[in-house]
């Protein structure tokens, strides 16, 4: 009783914090294959990682890059009440970059003294918002959510940036990671360096655990931070970024994001 007591207490005390710690993640089956085989990639918004208990990850923008550089299409794509799954037929040897990239503007003004929100791209912001509306205020996001998956021997042509928002550049190969190994990694911001950002690492499973056991660390001049992976498993990493360099000429604000798993093998 005294146990069910002390449970019940700790899982009303992180409800608010719970509240604001919805991640967004991509779990495939298996990070490393052979050629000619299939994995499937869970998607889903969640409180732990990575265990479904939120809403599932739309993917209605994702992007799947092969070895080559070309895209290809997820198979078998269904969406339940806590998550996005599909299947990947891994029919070349090399990398495969899975990318959900969600970017877009938001807008809260008034019109004839009613209040309005609007949310759409960058394209339509001009046909679809009033040019007299009043106190208008616009913000625009940019996020990328990845995983990478390798079919034999590791490629890098799937991995090369498109220079728009935060994008990890992998000195060490993401597909390459070893328990008590350190592991390099680059993150641009726009296609140039994004130094000085703090970045967040947290290995899954954190339902079962009573602390988070979260990897902090920070980009340097280079725009490069490493990290020394304390035990087999997937991990979770996140970093964010604000300014004002948006594609809306009115918005004042630009909120920037990076997520990515990967998986950490044995030694």
């Amino acid at each position: 009783m005294n146990r069910l007591i002390r449970l019940a207490t700790l899982s009303l005390a992180c409800v608010p914090l719970l509240a604001h710690a919805h991640k967004a993640w991509l779990l495939p089956s298996s990070t490393v294959s052979t050629v000619d085989q299939w994995i499937t990639v869970d998607a889903a918004v969640s409180n732990d990682l990575f265990y479904f208990n939120h809403v599932p990850l739309r993917i209605d923008a994702l992007q799947i890059v092969d070895p080559k550089g070309s895209q290809v299409k997820p198979e078998n794509v269904a969406t339940g009440k806590y998550r996005t799954t599909f299947d990947l037929h891994l029919t070349q040897n090399g990398t495969y970059r899975l990318a959900n990239i969600n970017s877009g503007v938001f807008a809260n003004y008034e019109e004839n003294g009613a209040p309005k929100r609007w949310r759409g791209t960058a394209e339509n912001f001009a046909a679809e918002v009033p040019a007299n509306a009043q106190n208008l205020r616009i913000s625009e996001s940019v996020g990328r959510v990845e995983a990478f998956v390798t079919a034999g021997k590791p490629t890098t042509d799937a991995l090369k940036p498109t220079n728009v928002g935060l994008e990890l550049v992998p000195v060490t190969h993401p597909n390459d990671l070893y328990a008590g190994e350190a592991a390099k990694f680059g993150l641009l911001l726009d296609g140039k360096p994004a130094t000085n950002l703090d970045v967040t690492i947290l290995p899954g499973g954190s339902r079962y655990r009573d602390q988070p056991q979260e990897i902090k660390v920070k980009t340097d001049a280079a725009g490069q931070f490493s990290v020394t992976w304390p035990a087999p498993g997937m991990y979770w990493l996140e970093t964010k970024w604000q300014d004002d360099k948006t594609s809306v000429k009115q918005a004042t604000q630009r909120r920037v994001s990076y997520v990515a798993t990967f998986e950490v093998l044995p030694q």
